[in-house]
């Protein structure tokens, strides 16, 4: 435990950063005190701290570097961008995206398709409430958004669907024609 310089807290050692040359190698100041004060002077002067992080950037450009390619190793661009694209827009990690397509079995929650190669599901969810129903294949997630995500409408496309049946439409024709074969008398 040490006590904050700044705020007067006494707080365990995780809550403060390391640092060589102090008694018990730990800042004076808690991490939530040295933030604050980083940034009040990036406030106060932003072109300052600006300038001061490229000079870093500059004198330390090897570690930098060696960073920058040790953190590409661990995760690409194209996963980055993925997973802080379901986090910021559906609240969704990629773990939890991964565990809704086992759920789902690998497939489309509407029509039951796998994604093509290469390709994601949609994420379906109200857009009102923003909460996610599920995973959806790109033509299902588009036909629900062209129905209007109404019910009524979809349960009447269903209708016009099953009445056009090709099948149907045969089965119908025949039962009119045995109709008027009988009328006829054959």
């Amino acid at each position: 435990m040490k006590k904050c310089s700044k705020c007067g807290e006494l707080k365990p050692l995780e809550d403060f950063y390391k640092m060589k040359g102090m008694k018990d190698g730990y800042r004076n100041d808690c991490k939530a005190c040295n933030l604050a004060a980083k940034h009040d002077r990036y406030v106060q002067n932003p072109q300052r701290e600006i300038a001061r992080v490229k000079k870093w950037q500059q004198d330390n450009a090897e570690r930098l570097n060696a960073y920058r390619r040790e953190h590409r190793k661990l995760d690409t661009t194209k996963q980055r961008e993925r997973a802080s694209h379901l986090k910021r827009t559906f609240g969704l990690t990629l773990e939890r995206y991964d565990q809704m397509v086992a759920d789902q079995g690998g497939r489309c929650a509407v029509c039951g398709r796998q994604p093509e190669v290469g390709k994601t599901f949609h994420i379906d969810h109200d857009h009102e409430t923003g909460v996610v129903r599920g995973l959806l294949c790109q033509p299902c997630n588009h036909a629900l958004g062209l129905f209007q995500e109404d019910a009524d409408v979809l349960r009447k496309a269903a209708t016009y669907v099953a009445v056009h049946d090709p099948d149907e439409a045969y089965n119908l024709a025949l039962g009119r024609r045995r109709v008027m074969e009988l009328i006829a008398g054959r």
